[in-house]
């Protein structure tokens, strides 16, 4: 019987684990007290010598999160070793060095710090991106970008769209391995549609989909690319599914510039949601995406979301002047969530219930005139149910068959335990 699609990538990819894998006896320092050990897929390239890159022109997509243990930019260090050919830089949202605010990048330009030519990769995509690898020269494209576990968030989707434009331009492409920051837990949230595809999902996966970049990289090779690119992955070592970001002695660095902390990240992936409402999602705050609220909104908000019970969290009435973005300099009214049991709390449902729940206590819920809560939540269901009157467990069980079918596919392309 001839063998599926999905079984030769699979068996390619693992051959390239193999081969590309440093000896299993290398390994990091002690780590602080109470923190593992763990090596990421840039730590065990370095330490087989680059051998993978060997005789290759490289081109890195990457951004400020691209760093060492001792937050040494990994551009830096191939860059000052001679046994990496390092040719260019490929930046995404925001930016290679990370000074555009969302929505931004920061054009083509050759870095101060190296001398290598930039390149934009923000909002391109097919061939226009495909031509912007080969007029750069590499034959291999790296990534390294740490990504926050969450659909909408554009890294990954720099990361398919840089694998179809590679497979187009006939490119190699290597991905280093990071952590999930909110674990490698089961997959959350709905599943979205391809007719809601946008930057902010480009195809079919839960909002909270549990996978590291490697994964997302076998994954959208095996299911979603046309044609699969030459994908070779630098796995991790030390890295438990269990476990969220602070269990090892890695710095965070903020993948962008309204993700701070770790604690951001854990709440993203439900609380992104209120970018779909008149509410503020807490951007020009110091707390944001943790920090929600409105001018109108008081205390019947904290009051009506805890008495719900949500496992692993409480929420605390809260008042907030953004120094930006929604109700800029004026002081609204709203929620903190405070997290007090990161294993028990499962965020994508938290954001349902705040949804729901402020559209009941506050007369003046409205979602945005573009309905950008359907880009976000990958179809109408979200909100035509919260619209009619759905409590959380109904708009929760809206979604639960294709996220049992997503969960059934993405089984088949994790690399951890």
């Amino acid at each position: 019987m001839r063998p599926s699609r999905r079984a030769l990538l699979a068996a390619t990819t693992a051959a390239a684990l193999t081969s590309s894998a440093p000896p299993a006896s290398a390994s990091p320092a002690v780590a602080a007290s109470g923190r593992r050990p763990l090596r990421t897929g840039f730590e065990r390239l370095a330490a087989s010598g680059y051998t993978l890159l060997d005789g290759r022109r490289v081109g890195v997509v990457t951004n400020p999160t691209g760093v060492t243990r001792d937050v040494r930019h990994i551009v830096d260090v191939m860059h000052a070793d001679d046994r990496v050919d390092l040719v260019a830089v490929f930046g995404p949202e925001h930016g290679f060095r990370g000074t555009a605010q969302a929505g931004g990048s920061e054009g083509r330009y050759d870095d101060p710090a190296t001398g290598l030519p930039v390149y934009d990769t923000y909002l391109k995509s097919g061939q226009p991106l495909a031509d912007v690898f080969t007029a750069s020269g590499v034959d291999t494209v790296v990534f390294d970008i740490q990504d926050v576990g969450a659909r909408f968030y554009t890294y990954i989707w720099t990361l398919y769209d840089c694998m179809e434009a590679a497979q187009l331009a006939g490119k190699r492409f290597v991905v280093l391995d990071r952590p999930n920051p909110v674990s490698g837990r089961s997959a959350q949230g709905p599943v979205l549609h391809r007719e809601f595809a946008t930057f902010v999902g480009r195809q079919p996966i839960s909002q909270a989909h549990g996978m590291t970049v490697a994964e997302l990289a076998r994954l959208f090779n095996g299911e979603f690319l046309t044609a699969p690119v030459p994908l070779e992955t630098v796995t991790m070592t030390g890295w438990q599914r269990s476990e969220f970001y602070d269990a090892w002695s890695l710095p965070w660095v903020p993948p962008s510039p309204n993700m701070p902390t770790p604690d951001t990240a854990l709440v993203y992936s439900g609380t992104c949601l209120f970018e779909g409402t008149n509410l503020s999602e807490g951007r020009g705050t110091t707390r944001p995406f943790e920090l929600l609220g409105a001018e109108g909104v008081d205390g019947r908000w904290a009051a009506a979301v805890n008495e719900l019970g949500l496992p692993g969290a409480h929420f605390r009435e809260a008042y907030f002047a953004p120094t930006f973005s929604k109700f800029q300099g004026r002081t609204v009214g709203g929620v903190q969530i405070h997290v007090h049991d990161r294993a028990a709390y499962d965020p994508v449902r938290t954001g349902i219930a705040l949804l729901v729940t402020a559209k009941k206590v506050w007369s003046g819920f409205g979602w945005r005139s573009d309905n950008w809560i359907d880009k976000l939540t990958g179809s109408t269901w979200v909100r035509t149910a919260i619209d009619a009157g759905a409590d959380t467990d109904e708009v929760v069980g809206g979604w639960r068959r294709e996220l049992a079918a997503f969960r059934r596919t993405r089984k088949e392309y994790l690399l951890y335990g």
